[in-house]
């Protein structure tokens, strides 16, 4: 046994599900942007940074999506138009499917 402890719950951290309830709990936004040069960006919106390592998140998405993009503040931006393919992403990620929702702003 680790002897790590939950702050949330009070459970060994080898049992705590905190994490996985955070995240099905949280309301993400999907939305692509018009940018400069009229290229379009994804941004994800709506994902609380204390309870989620938003910047691993981040790094999990570029990589599956063979996209650049970066993460200002609370957000998530992504090279491109990747709404469906990123919500089908945060879906295995452990994001509930109903919290999720697609935005059409270009």
């Amino acid at each position: 046994m680790s002897g790590d402890i939950c702050e949330v719950c009070g459970l060994p951290a080898d049992i705590c599900t905190c994490s996985a309830l955070a995240k099905e709990t949280q309301v993400v936004e999907i939305s692509a942007v018009k940018r400069r040069f009229g290229k379009l960006m994804t941004v994800i919106q709506g994902i609380d940074h204390k309870s989620v390592d938003i910047k691993g998140l981040a790094k999990q998405l570029k990589t599956k999506l063979a996209c650049g993009g970066t993460v200002k503040g609370t957000t998530i931006e992504l090279q491109g138009d990747q709404r469906l393919a990123a919500k089908k992403i945060l879906i295995l990620a452990g994001f509930a499917e109903d919290g999720i929702e697609i935005k059409n702003k270009k």
